[in-house]
């Protein structure tokens, strides 16, 4: 499967954007089947692939492993993990019960400026979808949630959601590959900004708990 992938040439980017950029990119193949669970990302490989040192690529792999996409096995080295839907659908599961938490605490704990960085981020998001700017859209949807998680004003809370954040950010950026999800999923976080003005706890857990299940529902039916 490897190796009827094609090297990517005339890069000359920082080693440490190199590294990032690998790991989207590998990441990306995983999510969408190109390899198979139990396959070796083999160093040597992809030093060739990405005409890079292995410095950078041990660095991509370290993010792999960070995200649960990839397992450092003994005598082995890294290999692809058993992403399996019921994996999936348990790490979306946790992230729409913590998320739903953190709506629930920022509604009531956001501050002034909080509220008016959302609301101004929301509003630049409406272009992005309409324009099917996927990379863009992403960015804005990571610094959107992140809003949320910092305005519970709990670090532990925080760290906890960022964590699984990551974890699932393969996915949550698959499942916006489109103009149609991405409008969809600026509506779902128009209802989230209401009740987060409104200082509705209630109203803004539910929505968040929504929100979340849209994605899983987007990205389960892409993996059948």
């Amino acid at each position: 499967m490897s190796g009827a992938r094609q090297p990517e040439t005339g890069n000359d980017t920082p080693r440490t954007l190199h590294s990032t950029s690998i790991a989207q990119k590998l990441e990306a193949e995983i999510v969408a089947g190109h390899y198979a669970a139990g396959e070796k990302l083999d160093e040597q490989s992809l030093t060739r692939r990405f005409g890079v040192s292995r410095t950078p690529i041990r660095e991509a792999l370290h993010e792999l492993v960070a995200r649960s996409l990839a397992e450092r096995k003994p005598y082995k080295g890294v290999i692809v993990a058993d992403v399996s839907r019921e994996r999936v659908e348990q790490m979306f599961e946790a992230m729409a019960e913590i998320e739903a938490l953190c709506g629930r605490f920022a509604a009531e704990r956001m501050t002034v400026g909080e509220r008016v960085a959302l609301e101004q981020l929301h509003g630049a998001m409406a272009e992005l979808a309409r324009e099917g700017r996927q990379d863009a859209y992403d960015a804005s949807n990571s610094e959107f949630h992140q809003l949320i998680f910092g305005a519970t004003q709990n670090l532990d809370l925080t760290a906890l959601a960022n964590t699984l954040r990551l974890k699932l950010a393969p996915f949550r950026k698959f499942q916006l590959q489109s103009t149609p999800r991405m409008e969809r999923s600026h509506a779902e976080h128009e209802e989230i900004v209401q009740a987060l003005l409104d200082r509705d706890p209630k109203r803004a857990e539910k929505a968040l708990r929504r929100h979340l299940m849209s994605a899983a529902r987007e990205v389960l039916t892409r993996m059948t």
